[in-house]
């Protein structure tokens, strides 16, 4: 609690509790009330409890402990990337995708001042990056912060005239803020990938489309990778997401994350996962789950 501003800590608090009361229906989330997962939570969620975690380790530990039925974590935006983290988080968690959600993102400038006098921004390094064009053809100086409505926060206790918070339309009326610019994204499209994860993938029929991720890592000979994903090619399994990344420091044991449609149990997908098991050290499956939007 006392990581956050003071602003926001009764805020913090009051969902703390409601939450507290009814883990069943609590969907763990990383930030300050306000934030672009607060957000997505409610959209995602509509009967659920939001509960605020600082960190995002924090949300996941909420699941694992049972004070949380799910977390929603960003994974990706389609600006600036994956969130950092999240590749070594979600296996490392135990637990499963059950869900995606997407969330159009809206960034305003918040501050207790006039626009004319702001030399500093501060918020995620995530959202600052989605608007580093907008700040920087303003000469206003980027500060990284541990999330966007907790900048906002930050921002009220500060009471600066010169220092502004990135954070979405939300997090001004929260914490008392005046809105002082809008829309500050880069591009208009810029839109934030979220997954639900859960201790247990829960025992339903997906209807439409599933999608299904893993983690794998290739043996470390010459073609590995174009043997790897040859069974998804002349399976007909269509993969949407394919990004590599680096454990550790070696530098030579390359790890993927992959996004297909399909799920287990359906031949042709069966048939890729298993000559991808053939020329990978070991396949990790996240999750099956619907699909939230056409790729």
């Amino acid at each position: 609690m006392e990581n956050y501003p003071a602003p926001a800590r009764p805020i913090v608090q009051a969902m703390i509790d409601a939450a507290a009361a009814e883990p069943q229906r609590a969907v763990s989330f990383q930030g300050a009330p306000g934030a672009n997962s607060h957000i997505a939570v409610e959209q995602a969620f509509p009967q659920g409890l939001a509960l605020p975690c600082f960190g995002f380790e924090d949300a996941i530990d909420a699941v694992k402990e049972g004070r949380a039925d799910c977390a929603l974590i960003p994974i990706e935006n389609s600006l600036h990337g994956r969130v950092a983290d999240m590749h070594f988080l979600l296996p490392e968690s135990g637990l499963v995708i059950t869900g995606e959600h997407f969330l159009p993102i809206r960034y305003s400038l918040m501050s207790n001042g006039p626009l004319e006098g702001i030399t500093q921004a501060i918020s995620h390094p995530q959202a600052l990056g989605q608007c580093r064009k907008w700040l920087r053809a303003r000469g206003i100086m980027p500060v990284p912060y541990a999330d966007t409505a907790g900048a906002a926060a930050l921002v009220a206790e500060m009471n600066d005239p010169t220092v502004a918070a990135v954070a979405p339309p939300l997090a001004a009326g929260l914490y008392g803020l005046d809105t002082i610019a809008e829309h500050l994204a880069d591009s208009d499209d810029n839109m934030t990938r979220f997954v639900a994860l859960a201790r247990e993938a829960p025992d339903r029929v997906i209807h439409g489309t599933p999608m299904t991720t893993f983690i794998f890592e290739v043996k470390n000979v010459p073609a590995a990778l174009y043997k790897a994903m040859g069974g998804f090619a002349t399976n007909g399994v269509n993969m949407t997401k394919l990004e590599s990344y680096q454990r550790g420091a070696s530098f030579a044991a390359t790890e993927f994350y992959a996004d297909i449609e399909g799920a287990p149990g359906d031949p042709a997908v069966d048939r890729a996962l298993e000559e991808l098991h053939f020329h990978s050290k070991w396949v990790r499956l996240l999750g099956t789950y619907p699909q939230a939007r056409v790729r």
